[in-house]
């Protein structure tokens, strides 16, 4: 049992030598760009968003990590998607709902395709590199300060939960 843990720890940090940097550069909602070269060096945890999702409470979870956190150098972002068609008309829209219902101060991104063809290439990266896209609204991408892939989770992990916080913890050391 030891040697298959130890076997699927090494073939995991292969996969992560071997991959490059992930890079990308989004719209953001406040105007202008957010790029994650810019925050090389920090922990960046990476959340596709709905407004109109049965997982949408998890704003609150995101800020509170963001609150707790961002001064030891993790960056949340959130990337507001209509890829599974919950997600509101208009960024304006999105900006408002999530700043009056959750107090969002967090960085977040312009509705942004994040699966198929039409993914942006962010998303495109990490499947490439790590087999995982989202399957559904609040999939979590967790990068550590060098741009490597170090953990997701799908909608059901909730963004405060032990596992989830451990992992941050563990890059914020």
């Amino acid at each position: 049992m030891l040697r298959l843990l130890l076997l699927t720890a090494l073939l995991l940090l292969a996969r992560i030598v071997q991959a490059a940097p992930l890079t990308g550069t989004f719209e953001s909602i406040d105007g202008g760009t957010l790029s994650i070269e810019d925050w090389r060096g920090q922990p960046i945890l990476v959340v596709n968003t709905a407004s109109q999702c049965g997982f949408t409470g998890q704003y609150s979870a995101l800020q509170n990590l963001y609150e707790t956190y961002s001064e030891q150098g993790l960056v949340v972002l959130a990337v507001p998607s209509d890829s599974f068609k919950q997600e509101l008309a208009s960024a304006e829209e999105v900006k408002r709902f999530c700043e009056f219902n959750f107090g969002l101060t967090l960085p977040m991104t312009e509705i942004t395709p994040v699966k198929g063809e039409n993914a942006h290439p962010f998303y495109k990266a990490v499947a490439d590199q790590t087999g995982f896209a989202p399957a559904w609204n609040f999939n979590k991408i967790l990068i550590d300060s060098e741009g490597s892939v170090i953990a997701t989770w799908g909608a059901n992990t909730k963004p405060n939960s032990r596992k989830v916080v451990r992992q941050i913890e563990a890059l914020l050391r």
